[in-house]
């Protein structure tokens, strides 16, 4: 499912440089550029608190943004940097990519994990370690998935969840496409490990023992 593509605030940024970046700052707003789509360059400039604030929220640049441009024309982007205070960790500039609707896109996708409640290693009383709470994957950048879904309803106690156990949104791959890579597992509880381990030690000691009775 695709989510609503949000929207994003900009002006165009009157002259270039650094002249003009610092003036930008100077004046609240934080500079920044938009490129490709097979169009020039356009210098605009955004309010800082309010980038601040979509920054803060979270998943900034892996986000599809509709950049509505104060006169200028709106247009799809992507986030691709953003530049920040060595220091303060302020935003200080932000760079972005134009994306036609039929344009892939590579983005960290994240992964929910459902049926915990059905899993039977989980009932056991194992573990969820989550290997990769989210997947870079390439994308249509006019329906990008909100997220993956892992379904844990089937996992004992040491499988794993890879990545072809999980259904793909249409028209998504893995941007690692070489490997089956783990998304997830269930281990076993530290009691049970230590349990476990014993018994392993108890069983190489008659082992020993065992073959030191027949040399001797």
């Amino acid at each position: 499912m695709a989510k609503e593509v949000p929207e994003l605030l900009a002006e165009l940024r009157p002259g270039t440089g650094k002249g003009a970046a610092r003036q930008a700052r100077r004046d609240g707003f934080v500079p920044g550029i938009v490129y490709g789509g097979g169009k020039d360059p356009a210098p605009i400039q955004i309010d800082f608190n309010y980038l601040h604030k979509r920054l803060n929220e979270g998943r900034f640049m892996s986000t599809l943004f509709n950049l509505k441009i104060q006169g200028g024309d709106d247009v799809r982007v992507i986030c691709r940097g953003v530049q920040r205070h060595v220091v303060k960790d302020l935003p200080m500039h932000v760079d972005f990519m134009r994306l036609e609707s039929g344009s892939e896109v590579s983005l960290f996708i994240p992964v929910r994990f459902i049926n915990e409640e059905e899993c039977p290693g989980l009932r056991r009383g194992g573990v969820l370690t989550i290997v990769r709470g989210e997947v870079e994957m390439v994308v249509n950048a006019g329906d990008i998935p909100v997220e993956l879904t892992g379904d844990l309803t089937d996992l004992e106690i040491g499988d794993v969840l890879t990545i072809s156990s999980i259904e793909l949104p249409s028209g998504t791959r893995p941007r690692i496409a070489d490997r089956d890579f783990v998304i997830a597992n269930i281990s076993s509880p530290s009691g049970l490990k230590s349990a476990e381990e014993e018994e392993a030690e108890a069983e190489e000691e008659e082992i020993e023992e065992e073959i030191e009775e027949e040399e001797e």
